[in-house]
């Protein structure tokens, strides 16, 4: 399940940026489910573990990912950190969802994040609530940011 604890929260890595620069591991860039958040987000293809096409930029490396993109993997290989995951975009909500489903996963806001209209399980740390909706979502969420 997606955990979110919404505003300021201590120990949360507000960095994202800085922190995968010196902690990321070659070999989370070749991973598939990766590969396929860096199609989706960034619209690009992974070459190898230091190589990105990216449509806008031409080949990069991982460093020059998006801040959204970067942000995904800590979550997905960093289990033990809590990351702000407002340097995501709406269109990484759905990665959010899909990582949190394999395992329990918690998450810094400092926004409100659009999670679609589709049914979803997230529960909020601030209240203790579990919401399945935007409409339930907003009300609780809009209390803390």
């Amino acid at each position: 399940m997606l955990n979110i604890y919404y505003g300021e929260m201590q120990g949360a890595v507000y960095n994202t940026a800085s922190y995968f620069k010196y902690d990321y591991e070659d070999e989370w860039i070749v991973d598939s489910f990766v590969k396929e958040m860096i199609l989706d987000v960034d619209k690009s293809v992974v070459i190898d573990s230091g190589v990105i096409d990216s449509p806008v930029l031409g080949k990069i490396p991982p460093l020059t990912l998006s801040g959204g993109v970067k942000t995904l993997i800590l979550v997905k290989f960093n289990r033990e950190k809590v990351f702000n995951a407002s340097t995501c975009g709406d269109n990484c909500a759905k990665w959010l969802l899909r990582i949190a489903r394999e395992e329990d996963r918690t998450i810094n806001l400092r926004h409100l994040m659009d999670f679609g209209e589709e049914p979803f399980t997230v529960r909020i740390l601030n209240t203790g609530q579990i919401v399945h909706s935007m409409k339930e979502l907003v009300p609780i969420a809009g209390e803390f940011v």
